[in-house]
């Protein structure tokens, strides 16, 4: 069965952005790769901390606000929330 343009870029993103350890720095450059590494890491703060339902989900796993690595369930949630990179 052939896919349709959505579900191919959607198995593209899966393959390029697979759920796994991500360092924030990393994941923020990836989510706003047009900025600095500091004004990224601080939007994705602003993400996760606005959008209540992923802050609640990812304080579930352990999350603080100082971790510098996001573990693959914290990745797996992001994504789920925010959608991939």
């Amino acid at each position: 069965m052939k896919k349709n343009v959505s579900e191919q870029e959607s198995d593209a993103a899966i393959e390029e952005w697979p759920v796994r350890p991500y360092s924030k720095s990393e994941l923020a450059r990836a989510y706003a790769p047009e900025i600095g590494e500091r004004s990224a890491l601080n939007r994705l703060s602003r993400w996760i901390r606005f959008n209540e339902a992923l802050y609640s989900a990812l304080q579930a796993t352990g999350y603080r606000p100082t971790q510098q690595i996001f573990t693959s369930k914290q990745v797996g949630l992001i994504f789920e929330y925010l959608g991939r990179p």
